[in-house]
């Protein structure tokens, strides 16, 4: 019998009888440099495992510069495809020296037969190999298994309850004393729900008085779930009505309310812990120390196997929280229903998951006055760069005045840039069009937001100046055979990051797609039919992908604070199933961007 380790996936998803099985029947095989281990069109015969060496996948049908398509190392499999499709599509051939474990065709598909879930896993599109990847990484604590179990009764929060006759005026205070963003209005048993933008939107737009009943600002129509429903329910539910809390009831009877930031809160103790200081900060030391716990909070995610996407979901709304806070505490009331404070890149896109420079700015209404304005704004500037926020290289703050407009400057601004079409104006564009309001009044970025839509959706010309971008770094599928020492690396972001990031922002543009995380843009691109429901699914994960493996590497590297070196991979520090991810996910980018090219005409450009 062999001494193999079959600890890893797909050999996971079989038996241990199966996995004695494997050991008795496999055999080694030693190949010499640059001998060829199948021939492209051959019939599989075998799966091969490599103890020592590497294996190059090559397409011979393509120019030597460009024909290496994978690299297999110490650990990895292949000759599996082969099998399953009846012959393979590639060459395999040694790079030096190897020795590989061999399995028999035989007993492959013995296995095959008898564990779906290992045949499975050879067929499996990238979103449910991430998916296995996520659910392996889990090593304790609240697991995805334990989410799944876990009951709303667990993470319900007490519910606020107002008669439908209190004025605007006393819930407001209500609102501000318990440190909530929701109550639930009681009209004759019936129960209606108002939140701190439905009470400021009711002022401000619907010109109701502050003495008005809180009921005339209530939503009735409550989505709702009973004590007893899986947690996962209430996110699904969320998801579904696009709302941010459900009310719990049972038999008829209130029992509580669950936001979205306790669900995904309950993904780890700690990170419950954060979001409660979060909220329960009245000064701006409080809120420094609680902003300061979001590293521990983002390793705990990632211990516990959390989905990339729940985790940058917290993250977002933490970071959200953390600055509307700082907002409330140093601008003045008065101004907050005249302005709205935006944030923009991949904080506006929710997809920043350590704390990164600021990139924010200001929209005022067109008849706002604000004498201190400058000062103001120099003042919030410095609040959150002591919360953690360092200052934009670029200056894209709202300490700077380029960045601070009314809403008829603004879109003056997005005219010019339009017009122009060079770099530093569609540099501005996508900035701008990532943007999303953390505190203030967002109508005002609606607005701002409609007249780039206005102007850019249909100008074919602008899309394709705009697409073009994505098509700007090379994609390093070619380069995996040559990374060698631990100094080198891939950069992620400019290979895999980007171009999707970049791509789908083009596509929401042309569709008028108001989201502005790139997930959910692909959700609404698959909706829309735009997209192919599996290759957007695809893309979600292959971006996932890229963002966990380069968090994993500034998470290793926290004290450096080089570009460079925050955004590099080395492929040979991976395992075998995130390698296999990898080479999987650039092939999905490398699809995508001939997809914008013939979209968009980038290539006559």
């Amino acid at each position: 019998m062999i001494d193999v380790d079959l600890s890893q996936l797909p050999f996971t998803l079989i038996d241990d009888e199966g996995r004695d099985h494997v050991r008795r029947s496999m055999d080694i095989a030693y190949f010499d440099r640059d001998e060829i281990i199948i021939e492209m069109g051959q019939a599989g015969e075998s799966v091969f495992l490599i103890h020592k060496g590497e294996v190059a996948e090559l397409d011979p049908t393509l120019p030597a510069s460009s024909a290496r398509i994978g690299h297999y190392t110490a650990g990895d499999l292949f000759g599996a495809i082969s099998i399953l499709n009846g012959k393979s599509r590639y060459r395999f051939q040694a790079e030096q020296e190897c020795l590989c474990y061999v399995m028999p065709k035989a007993l492959f598909i013995k296995l095959c037969r008898h564990h779906p879930d290992f045949e499975n896993f050879f067929k499996q599109s990238l979103s449910h190999k991430a998916r296995l990847m996520t659910e392996k990484r889990a090593e304790g604590g609240v697991t995805m298994a334990g989410f799944m179990l876990a009951k709303v009764s667990e993470c319900m929060r007490e519910p606020l309850i107002m008669d439908a006759s209190t004025d605007i005026a006393s819930a407001v205070r209500q609102l501000n004393d318990s440190h909530a963003d929701s109550l639930l209005v009681n009209t004759q048993g019936e129960f209606g729900i108002v939140t701190k933008t439905d009470l400021l939107n009711g002022v401000v737009l619907n010109n109701y008085e502050h003495t008005s009943p809180v009921e005339d600002v209530a939503h009735f129509s409550l989505v709702t779930v009973t004590p007893n429903q899986y947690l996962f329910e209430a996110l699904v539910l969320m998801t579904r009505h696009k709302v941010t809390r459900v009310v719990v009831m049972e038999q008829g009877a209130l029992k509580g309310v669950v936001e979205l930031t306790d669900v995904l809160s309950y993904f780890s103790s700690r990170s419950y812990v954060v979001s409660l200081q979060v909220e329960q900060a009245n000064s701006l030391e409080a809120l420094a120390a609680a902003s300061q716990r979001t590293p521990e909070l983002v390793n705990a995610l990632m211990a516990q196997g959390v989905k990339l996407r729940f985790a940058m979901d917290l993250l977002a709304a933490l970071n959200g929280r953390i600055m509307n806070k700082a907002w409330s505490f140093v601008i003045p009331e008065q101004y907050h229903s005249q302005s709205c404070l935006m944030v923009m890149g991949s904080e506006g896109r929710g997809e920043q998951i350590l704390k990164t420079d600021q990139d924010n700015g200001l929209i005022l209404a067109d008849d706002s006055q604000w004498p201190s304005l400058a000062e103001d704004m120099n003042t919030l500037t410095q609040t959150l760069i002591q919360l953690g926020y360092p200052p934009c290289p670029g200056n894209i703050m709202v300490s700077n005045p380029e960045w601070v407009g009314t809403v008829s400057q603004w879109k003056n601004n997005i005219a010019k840039w339009v017009s122009a079409r060079d770099g530093d104006s569609l540099m501005k564009l996508a900035i701008l069009l990532d943007a999303h309001g953390v505190a203030g009044n967002p109508q005002l970025l609606d607005s701002v937001r409609a007249a780039l839509f206005e102007r850019c959706s249909r100008d074919e010309l602008l899309l394709s100046y705009f697409a073009r971008a994505a098509l700007r770094f090379s994609t390093p599928l070619t380069l995996f055979g040559s990374l060698k020492k631990p100094q080198h690396g891939i950069d992620i972001k400019k290979g895999g990051i980007f171009p999707i990031v970049h791509g789908v922002r083009t596509m929401a543009l042309e569709r008028r797609i108001n989201a502005t995380s790139t997930l959910d843009r692909l959700d609404a691109l698959a909706e829309d039919g735009r997209l192919d429901r599996r290759f957007a699914d695809d893309l979600g994960e292959a971006l996932a992908l890229f963002t966990e493996l380069r968090l994993k590497q500034q998470l290793q590297t926290a004290e450096a604070s080089t570009e460079q070196r925050s955004n590099r991979v080395v492929v040979q520090e991976l395992s075998s199933l995130e390698r296999d991810l990898l080479r999987e996910a650039l092939h999905i980018v490398k699809d995508f961007k001939q997809r914008l090219s013939h979209r968009y005409h980038l290539e006559y450009s």
